[in-house]
């Protein structure tokens, strides 16, 4: 027989929430299994970007939480969704990795080549990032193309360290040309806020938001109407 729930929406950030690389936090596999058996709805909300939804799934699956990737948001399917709603057709330069250049292909984003033609600059988690980005991403601005960002986040937890995440890139690009950019679209912007509740079909305040930075997850959690838990 289930148990009562307080929820009926659970969301759980992945990186240092559900897992550290490849090995699952302690009770994770547990908690989820417990609230799928008494029909709560699920989600995994990550603003790393650097795989697509379908990768998160698999891993999910593979360290023994079952997981579609319809139960999987992060920041760079989400951003691609935004895009092309917002600015179809746009040209976009992306400090970023294969998987968030694919997520725009599939949506008929073009890269931009001239920063002098380039209607976005998008930020993301760049592990090539090189000077020669910075300077295209620099020179584009300065040329009138609007500067957006995947995520907010200074560095990504690992099992042993933190890597360079979006938002240290996100800082150097402010210091050129000396003004926030124009929208981050990760946790906790509005605009992954509504994907979330899109997906939850849920009233917020009947879901809950589980996560490890107060900044990101706990903020979203509160800014969506959402129950909270770091």
């Amino acid at each position: 027989m289930g148990q009562s729930l307080k929820y009926r929406g659970y969301v759980f950030d992945l990186d240092g929430t559900i897992y550290l690389g490849d090995q699952l936090l302690p009770g994770a596999s547990e908690t989820i299994s417990r609230l799928r058996e008494n029909d709560a709805r699920v989600l995994f909300l990550t603003n790393k970007p650097i795989d697509r939804r379908e990768a998160y799934a698999e891993k999910l699956s593979r360290l023994g939480i079952p997981t579609s990737p319809d139960e999987v948001i992060n920041s760079s399917m989400v951003a691609a969704q935004y895009l092309s709603q917002q600015m179809p057709g746009a040209r976009v330069y992306v400090i970023g990795e294969k998987s968030l250049i694919d997520e725009l292909a599939d949506v008929n984003l073009t890269l931009a080549t001239d920063s002098s033609n380039t209607d976005l600059v998008l930020i993301s988690l760049d592990r090539t990032l090189t000077y020669e980005k910075l300077h295209f991403a620099y020179h584009a601005i300065k040329s009138g193309a609007r500067v957006m960002a995947t995520n907010p986040d200074l560095v990504c937890p690992m099992p042993d360290d933190e890597i360079i995440d979006a938002g240290a890139i996100v800082a150097a690009v402010e210091a050129l040309i000396r003004r926030p950019l124009d929208l981050i679209i990760g946790k906790p912007s509005r605009v992954m806020i509504q994907v979330l509740l899109d997906r939850l079909d849920l009233p917020p305040e009947t879901c809950l938001m589980t996560g490890d930075r107060i900044e990101t997850d706990i903020k979203m959690g509160h800014l969506a109407g959402m129950g909270t838990a770091l």
